[in-house]
């Protein structure tokens, strides 16, 4: 699945394939699934509003979002790099389009047997 997002102006693409997961894994030492899930509960998803700063670890975000950049352009520099390549990076709006291609990226879409 790939997407093409405007940040700060620029037409970024991120790309969602079987590697993410490693990818992830391989950058920054740790799995994007438990990470993932962990800051399921940190914002309330009705009001967009943080419920749990406890859990909230917005390095979690970015590195996801590069991620999937990195996917799409291996060439991209890394992570502290290419965000230093922005201005602004608004994660409110980055983070809903990202997260449709985050989740397919582990979710199967063969119907289970019984």
């Amino acid at each position: 699945m790939e997407k093409i997002l405007n940040i700060d102006g620029r037409n970024v693409k991120l790309k969602s394939t079987g590697a993410l997961l490693l990818r992830y894994k391989q950058q920054f030492g740790r799995d994007a699934i438990k990470d993932i899930y962990r800051m399921d509960g940190a914002i309330d998803k009705d009001t967009d509003e943080i419920k749990n700063i406890d859990v909230l670890d917005m390095e979690v975000f970015y590195n996801l979002i590069w991620t999937l950049a990195k996917t799409a352009d291996p060439s991209i520099p890394p992570p502290l790099e290419w965000l230093d390549t922005f201005g602004e990076f608004p994660l409110e709006h980055i983070i809903p389009e990202a997260q449709e291609m985050l989740f397919a990226s582990f979710k199967s879409t063969v119907a289970g047997k019984k």
